[in-house]
C-alpha cells in the first residue's frame, strides 16, 4: 500500500489544483489524507485510459474536484477519488479500510454499487435498481452526492461515446440524475445535468434553441440593463443591501415549457428575469414592496415560498411584475443563505451525520423524504410499485394547503381531497367518507388547489375500494390503499378458501378437523407453505384446488381412497362482501337473486357468472374450476347491470331516461348510442343496482316514459 505512484512526487495539474480549492476550507492533515487518497488511485488505475485517451485517473480526481466546489468534507472527497477503484482495479475493500477508516469504505462501496445500476429498462430489472440506489441514500446521501457528481463530470466528457451510448446515457441523464438534483435542491448540478442530457439527446433542437437565446438577449441587452438599474436605484433608497443578477432560461427549460404549455419560443422568452439577493428575511419582504412601487405586479402571480418552502427546501419569493417595456419581469427575491440552498441544496452547509441536527431546511427535507421512502418501500414488495410512486415524489410541482389548525401540508399537483386524507394520517385516509374545503363538503376526488383549507370527514365503518386507486396521485396514498386492499383480500381469501376446503372435506364423508395437526403440518412443510392460511388463500385465489388437497391430507394419514358423493355437496353462499376474493363478469353482470356459478381464474380468484351467460358452456368443459355457489339471503353492496333500451330520436330523451332511473335509487356509471336513426336509438346505461328486484323497479319506471318503446336487460 506504500508504493508511490510515479506521479506521486509531482503531481499533475488537476491534482494541485484540487489541492488548492481543499486547503481553502480543510485543516493540512486533511489536505495530507486526500493526497494519499491520490497516490493510491493513481497507482491501481495506472496503465487504464479513459475513451479519451487520457490516464483514468483524471476522471475521479475532476468528481473530487466537483464536490470540493461544495465544500465537501474530506471521507466524500476521498471517497469520489476511490470510487472505481472496486470495481475496476486490484485494490480492496480491507486495504482502503486500513488506510481510510470504515466510512470512506462505506462510501466507495455504495457509489461501486451504484455504478452497477443502469436503467435499460424503467420497467424490469432498473426498477430493483433504483430502489436500491434510493435505499443507498438515506443510509448516507454522501454516496448519491459523489454519483451526481461523478455523472456531471461523464456528462461533461461525452462526446468520446458512440451516438447511441450518448442518446442511453443522456436519456438516463434527464430521467433519473437530474430529477434527483431537483428533489435534493442541487439547482445548479440538476440545469447542467439537464442541460448537457438535452444537447446530447437532441442535438439539432439545442443548437437552433441555444442560437435563438443569443439572438434576443442580444437584442434586449439595453433593456435589461434599464431595468437592472432601476431595481438598482429603488433598492438603494430603500437602505436594502442587495445585489441583482438578471436570469436566463436554458435551452433545456424552454424546450420544456415549449412542450409542456404548447407556446411558441417567443411566447416562452417574452421575459425578463431577475434574480434579487438580499442579508435578511425582513430585507425580501421590504425589497417586494420596493419592486411593487417600481412596476405594478400582476394579478395572481405572487408566490411565498419563504413562509412555504417547497418540498425539496427551496425559498424565496416570487412574483411577476408589468414591464417597461411590453413584457412581464420575472423576479426572485431571496437571503444569501436562501441563495446557497437553492444552488447546493443538501450540499451546501454540509452536515451529513444522521444523528445530527440537518445544516439547512434541503437537508431536512431530504432526509424526511428519504426516510418515507424506506417505510412505504417496505409495504411494497413490486419495485415497479416503488418506482411508480417515487416518479410522482421527483416531479412534485406541489400546491399547498392547510388544515383547519393552520398547519401547511404539500401535495403533489392535482392531489384530491383522499391525497389530502392520507397526508394527514393513513387512518384517516382509510375511514375518509367524505371533505370540507373552504367549509363546502365535496367528493373525496375533488381536485384541490393552493391555499384552501381542507378538512376530512370520516366514519369508522369506512374503508379504502379499488376504485380509490383512480382518484389518487401521491405515492404515500397509493401504497396506503394497495396495503389495505392486499390485506383484504388476504382476509378474504383465507376465510373463503376455508369455506371450499370444507365444503372438498365434506363431499368425502370426511373433515378438516379430523386431521391431525402433525399430519396438516407435515404436508404444509411439503408444499412449500409455512402457514395452513397461505394454502387456504392459495385455494381461493384459484392456485390450487381443493378436492386433490383434501384426498392427499387424507390419504397421508392412512386412510383409504374417498370417493366424492355425486350432487351431495352443499354449494357456497356468498353474500358480496367477499370482494377482495370475488369478482363478477362483465359477460353477464349477475345480480343477488340470479342463478349463478364460479370459475376459478388462476391468480385472480372466483369469477361469478350467471347461468345464463353465454360463456358458461365453455367454462363448464374445465370442471376442476367450476364452484357450486348462490347467493346468501343477507347480501350487501350495489353491482353493475347494462340496460338496452329503445327510445324516440328527439331532444331530451336522455335527460328523461336518467331522470327516471334516478328516481328509483339507482347510479348511472356510463351510458352510450349505440344505434341511431332519424326516429329511434338504442342507448346502452351500466347502472348500480342491489338486487333483482331493485332491477325490475328499475325498469318498471323507464318503460312508463312514453319515449321509451322497449327496455331490456343486457345480455339477456
Amino acid at each position: 500500500m506504500r508504493a508511490k505512484a510515479p506521479e506521486a512526487n509531482r503531481p499533475p495539474a488537476d491534482m494541485r489544483a484540487l489541492e488548492q480549492q481543499l486547503a481553502a476550507y480543510l485543516p493540512p492533515e486533511q489536505v495530507e489524507r486526500v493526497r494519499r487518497a491520490y497516490e493510491i488511485g493513481a497507482l491501481a488505475h495506472a496503465g487504464q485510459t479513459r475513451r479519451s485517451g487520457e490516464p483514468y485517473i483524471t476522471h475521479p480526481v475532476a468528481v473530487a474536484g466537483i464536490l470540493a466546489e461544495l465544500g465537501m468534507d474530506a471521507e466524500t472527497i476521498i471517497a469520489a477519488i476511490l470510487h472505481d477503484t472496486l470495481e475496476d482495479t486490484a485494490l480492496t475493500s480491507e486495504q482502503i479500510t486500513a488506510e481510510f477508516g470504515q466510512p470512506v469504505m462505506a462510501l466507495v462501496d455504495g457509489v461501486t454499487k451504484l455504478d452497477k445500476v443502469r436503467f435499460r429498462s424503467r420497467q424490469e430489472a432498473a426498477a430493483e435498481s433504483f430502489r436500491k440506489m434510493l435505499l443507498a441514500m438515506a443510509r448516507d446521501l454522501r454516496v448519491i452526492l459523489i454519483k451526481l457528481a461523478d455523472r456531471l463530470h461523464n456528462m461533461r466528457t461525452l462526446g468520446a461515446m458512440e451516438p447511441d451510448a450518448r442518446r442511453r446515457i443522456a436519456r438516463e441523464t434527464l430521467e433519473i440524475y437530474a430529477p434527483i438534483a431537483q428533489r435534493l435542491g442541487m439547482n445548479r448540478f440538476k440545469a447542467e445535468l439537464q442541460d448537457l442530457g438535452f444537447r446530447m439527446f437532441h442535438p439539432d433542437r439545442h443548437r437552433v434553441i441555444a442560437e435563438r437565446i443569443r439572438a434576443v438577449l442580444g437584442n434586449r441587452r439595453e433593456a435589461m440593463a434599464r431595468i437592472e438599474d432601476a431595481v438598482h436605484t429603488r433598492l438603494g433608497a430603500e437602505q436594502i443591501a442587495h445585489r441583482v443578477v438578471s436570469r436566463i432560461k436554458s435551452p433545456y427549460s424552454i424546450y420544456s415549457k415549449m412542450r409542456a404549455e404548447h407556446k411558441s419560443f417567443t411566447q416562452v422568452m417574452d421575459v425578463y428575469g431577475f434574480r434579487v439577493v438580499v442579508d435578511s428575511v425582513a430585507h425580501c419582504y421590504q425589497a417586494l414592496g420596493a419592486v411593487h412601487a417600481l412596476y405594478k405586479p400582476l394579478d395572481g402571480r405572487f408566490r411565498d415560498f419563504i413562509a412555504i418552502p417547497k418540498a425539496n427546501g427551496y425559498q424565496s419569493l416570487h412574483t411577476v411584475l408589468f414591464g417597461p417595456f411590453g413584457a412581464p419581469i420575472e423576479i426572485q427575491i431571496r437571503t444569501e443563505e436562501m441563495d446557497a440552498v437553492a444552488e447546493r441544496g443538501v450540499a451546501a452547509h454540509w452536515a451529513y451525520k444522521t444523528d445530527a441536527a440537518p445544516a439547512n431546511s434541503a437537508q431536512s427535507r431530504a432526509r424526511e423524504w428519504l426516510s418515507n421512502l424506506v417505510d412505504r418501500q417496505t409495504e411494497m414488495p413490486s419495485p415497479l410499485e416503488f418506482i411508480e410512486n417515487v416518479k410522482v415524489d421527483l416531479f412534485p410541482d406541489e400546491v399547498y394547503l392547510f388544515t383547519p389548525k393552520g398547519q401547511i401540508l404539500a401535495l403533489p399537483r392535482n392531489a384530491t381531497a383522499l391525497d389530502f386524507a392520507y397526508f394527514v394520517h393513513t387512518d384517516v385516509g382509510d375511514h375518509a367518507v367524505a371533505a370540507r374545503v373552504d367549509k363546502r363538503l365535496v367528493p373525496l376526488r375533488t381536485p384541490l388547489a393552493s391555499g384552501q383549507t381542507v378538512e376530512i370527514v370520516t366514519a369508522p365503518s369506512a374503508a379504502p375500494s379499488p376504485q380509490w386507486l383512480e382518484w389518487v396521485v401521491s405515492g404515500r396514498a397509493r401504497t396506503a390503499i394497495r396495503h389495505h386492499l392486499k390485506r383484504l383480500q388476504h382476509e378474504d381469501a383465507v376465510e373463503f378458501g376455508h369455506r371450499m376446503l370444507d365444503r372438498a372435506f365434506s363431499a368425502l364423508d370426511a373433515s378438516l378437523e379430523a386431521i391431525p395437526h402433525a399430519a396438516l403440518e407435515r404436508y404444509l412443510g411439503e408444499q412449500k407453505y409455512k402457514r395452513l392460511e397461505e394454502l387456504l388463500a392459495d385455494i381461493a385465489l384459484g392456485n390450487r384446488a381443493a378436492e386433490p388437497i383434501a384426498q392427499a391430507l387424507l390419504a397421508a394419514q392412512g386412510e383409504h381412497p374417498h370417493v366424492a358423493r355425486s350432487g351431495s355437496s352443499e354449494k357456497i353462499l356468498i353474500n358480496g362482501s367477499e370482494r377482495g376474493v370475488l369478482s363478477f363478469g362483465n359477460c353477464c353482470h349477475p345480480l343477488p337473486g340470479d342463478e349463478i356459478m364460479g370459475y376459478l381464474s388462476a391468480g385472480k380468484g372466483i369469477v361469478v357468472h350467471r347461468l345464463e351467460c353465454p360463456n358458461v358452456p365453455e367454462l363448464r368443459k374445465s370442471p376442476e374450476r367450476c364452484i357450486e355457489i348462490a347467493w346468501d339471503t343477507a347480501v350487501q353492496g350495489d353491482y353493475k347491470v347494462e340496460l338496452r333500451i329503445e327510445v324516440a330520436n328527439r331532444p331530451g330523451v336522455l335527460a328523461q331516461v336518467a331522470a327516471a332511473i334516478a328516481e328509483a335509487g339507482s347510479n348511472i356509471e356510463n351510458v352510450e348510442y349505440k344505434e341511431r336513426d332519424l326516429t329511434t336509438a338504442t342507448m346502452l346505461f351500466t347502472i348500480e343496482v342491489k338486487n333483482r328486484k331493485h332491477l325490475a323497479d328499475v325498469m318498471r319506471r323507464v318503460r312508463r316514459l312514453q319515449v321509451v318503446t322497449s327496455v331490456k336487460r343486457h345480455p339477456v
